[in-house]
Order: C-alpha cells, then structure tokens, then sequence
C-alpha cells in the first residue's frame, strides 16, 4: 500500500470495503485475516491523518500575527 500518495478519501473508502467484505461473512478465513490487516493499517493511516488535520486546526493566528493554539472552552475571542 503506497501510504504516501493514498488521500484520506481514498483510503475511508478502501476501508468501509473491506469492513463490508468482512461483516458478508463469505470470506474464506485466510482472505479475512489479510483484510482485517489492512482494515487496521487503513484504520491507523487515516487516525494519524486526523489528529495532523486537528492540529493544523486548533492553532490561530492572533492581531499580532503570532500562531497560537487555539482553546475551544475560552471561545474564539481568548487571544485574537
């Protein structure tokens, strides 16, 4: 699996395949284990990409232009 050019997209749906192949129940046992492997490689891939996402997120830039992190429980007025 090339994890450097996967989008979060295309890997979300490579997934929710292989969780519908595996909830069939018509999988030989051996073809379920190599998919439960992958299912939990995309799993991590795409966790791991939201928490980046998250943090490019929760930062700020203030009316000094300096990137500060953003508080969601003080609101969007704690440093701006």
């Amino acid at each position: 699996m090339e994890k450097d050019s996967l989008r979060f997209e295309e890997a979300m749906l490579n997934l929710e395949e292989i969780v519908q192949k595996l909830e069939s129940g018509d999988v030989p046992l051996e073809d379920a284990i190599v998919l439960y492997k992958k299912g939990m490689e995309l799993s991590a891939y795409c966790h791991n990409k939201l928490q980046d996402a998250e943090k490019q997120l929760i930062s700020i830039i203030d009316k000094e232009g300096n990137q500060v992190e953003f508080d969601p429980a003080k609101g969007a007025d704690s440093n701006a």
